[in-house]
Formats: structure tokens, sequence, C-alpha cells
């Protein structure tokens, strides 16, 4: 099992998990972090660490939000490795809960 990050991080992109990962497994977009299921662990630091509350276990990832599952798998193919915290996108706590980011998403 791995680590997913859902819709609720988009235009948030808070990087508090980051810095608690022990394998460096995310990786960043532009409005958009990801784990790479390859490396994850499954240690669950980052899920209490996560803000937007966007980061769940992939078996309890909600029904609306599975298809993050491959966009994790796949984005985290292309985006860089992100190893310490960053700033917030600028607007990160205007967006935070709001549903239905699925189109904004940047690749």
């Amino acid at each position: 099992m791995t680590y997913v990050v859902t819709e609720n991080c988009i235009n948030c992109k808070y990087t508090d998990c980051v810095d608690v990962c022990p394998v460096d497994c995310f990786h960043e977009g532009p409005n958009f972090l990801v784990i790479d299921p390859e490396e994850c662990i499954d240690c669950t630091l980052c899920v209490a660490e996560c803000p937007a509350e966007a980061i769940f276990a992939e078996d309890d990832v909600p029904e609306d939000q599975r298809r993050y599952i491959q966009i994790n798998a796949d984005l985290a193919k292309a985006w860089p490795v992100i190893v310490e915290k960053k700033d917030a996108l600028p607007d990160a706590d205007a967006w935070l809960g709001k549903p239905g980011k699925g189109d904004l998403l940047q690749r």
C-alpha cells in the first residue's frame, strides 16, 4: 500500500508533509504535490502533517478521488523530487477545502 495526495492539495501545495518524509517520495508540480508509489514506505508521517488533509492511504482514498492514485503514479515519473519545505502557494488558504478543483491541476 502507498499514500496518495488528492484533490484538496490543488492550488494549496502546502509542503509540511515533505519535511517529515524519510524517503523523499514527494514530487512537485506547479500547483500540486504527488507521492511516488514506488518510493513510499507507508510510514504515515505525512498524513498528520498535511494542513489540507489531502493525503490518504491508497485503500482509504474516497471513491470520488480514486483517480488520484494513478495521477500520483504518473506525475511522480515526470515531476522533480521535493525534499525541503517551501512556502505554500500565495492564495493557498483561499483554496483550502474548496471542492471541484480537479480541472485546475497543472501538469
